[in-house]
């Protein structure tokens, strides 16, 4: 029951602190990567580097396994990374 909790939207109500509560949501979610794009996830990043509860978003976003957008200032490809390295610690942890 614990992880449910903890995978909701809105665990702990960090939603409400976000920098982001009254911003367009299609800001965060990017059209392809290059071009217009790169400066958007570059402007999307550094709005989200002042944001309150950046960790809280982007534990969010790695708990329900978000694919897409920019979340705790971290791109898909970030996430992904983060999501290796943890796999690779709890193996660790386990076999140790």
């Amino acid at each position: 029951m614990e992880s449910a909790k903890l995978a909701t939207w809105d665990y702990e109500a960090w939603r409400s602190s976000a920098k982001c509560r009254d911003t367009d949501p299609g800001w965060f979610f990017p059209v392809g990567v290059t071009g217009d794009a790169e400066i958007q996830i570059r402007r999307v990043k550094e709005f989200c580097s002042g944001c309150p509860v950046s960790l809280e978003c982007l534990e969010f976003a790695l708990r329900t396994n978000q694919e897409y957008g920019i979340w705790g200032g971290k791109d898909e490809d970030e996430r992904r990374m983060i999501r290796r390295i943890r796999r690779v610690q709890r193996r660790a942890r386990v076999a140790s």
